[in-house]
């Protein structure tokens, strides 16, 4: 079965430039800054499946928490990549401001925590960051502060196009799916689609991150697909590019030898995922067309070899014109 497609016209041009090594100090502070904002939501909002409540959201500025509870209020914190500040902003119709520029996570961190109890959230994180190894508790942190405006604001512009191409992807799914959200642990934004049926307890962990958290990540078969900056990750596989993924949990039998297109796209035994060089893309006459084209045959790859009832999960037919 064919899902319905939509052309959409995109410029290459508009798609920019960001290899690893020109702002790798910037991605890994970024990545520190993300994790202490999205640490208060986990810390402030209830529960949800599958650690749904956490996930930051990409905006019309950057990235942002969406709306938090607390005492009878909601509290927002937005990374705004224009501007080039955070903006930590209660509905009772306080704001905060703090500067986007370089400075070490630890006076990152006292920062952000002081301005929020001088707007009266009171609130306690844990200062271990996840998902990264080696790391330093932020308070302690006075090695990562590099923050390169261009390079942010340029991150922030391929965010705007990968979530605007996997939310189409998302919409021709009619089963269970996540929204399109930006993990700050692994520091990626991804969608995910479910089967529907139960998954067998997830074996894995990572740093900082124990394994009951992975078995309610992946309590349910998944096949999950984003992009991802390339910043070294949790499996020790150095990638040092921007990339797109695919994978499915569990992986199927023969899943890695499926054939998954476009030509540019290939299986790292590493990772255990497709992968897309978000530079194929970039390049692309039309970069839109080949990532949807990547995102469709790797999930076909994952529903077939795993016997999902893609004929039940799918949208067949295109939604009327607006």
């Amino acid at each position: 079965m064919v899902s319905p497609r939509v052309t959409i016209s995109t410029s290459n041009g508009s798609w920019p430039s960001l290899p690893l090594a020109e702002w790798r100090d910037t991605c890994a502070t970024l990545q520190l800054w993300t994790q202490i904002a999205g640490k208060v939501r986990l810390a402030l909002a209830p529960m949800a499946n599958h650690w749904w409540q956490v996930p930051l959201y990409v905006t019309a500025r950057g990235l942002t928490t969406s709306p938090m509870p607390y005492r009878g209020l909601a509290v927002q914190i937005d990374f705004d990549f224009i501007d080039h500040r955070l903006v930590i902003a209660t509905s009772g119709g306080r704001q905060s401001l703090l500067a986007l520029e370089p400075r070490s996570t630890a006076d990152f961190y006292r920062a952000v925590m002081s301005q929020l109890s001088a707007l009266g959230v009171d609130v306690a994180i844990w200062t271990m960051p996840v998902e990264i190894a080696d790391a330093i508790p932020f308070e302690q942190d006075r090695i990562h502060g590099a923050y390169d405006p261009d390079c942010a604001h340029r991150f922030w512009q391929i965010l705007v196009h990968a979530d605007r191409v996997l939310k189409e992807f998302r919409g021709r799914f009619l089963g269970k799916a996540s929204p399109v959200h930006f993990f700050w642990g692994s520091f990626d934004l991804a969608v995910t689609r479910f089967s529907g049926r139960a998954a067998p307890p997830h074996p894995g962990t990572a740093p900082n991150l124990a394994n009951w958290v992975m078995r309610e990540a992946y309590s349910h078969e998944v096949s999950s697909c984003g992009f991802w900056p390339g910043n070294g990750g949790t499996t020790g596989a150095v990638i040092n590019e921007a990339m797109f993924y695919s994978y499915a949990y569990p992986s199927p039998s023969g899943f890695g030898q499926a054939r998954v297109t476009p030509a540019a796209a290939h299986w790292s035994e590493a990772l255990g995922e497709f992968m897309l060089p978000y530079e194929a893309v970039r390049q692309s006459a039309t970069p839109d067309a080949m990532l949807l084209e990547f995102l469709e045959s790797s999930y076909a790859a994952a529903a077939d070899l795993g016997h999902w009832d893609r004929t039940a999960l799918e949208r067949r037919k295109e939604l009327p014109a607006k």
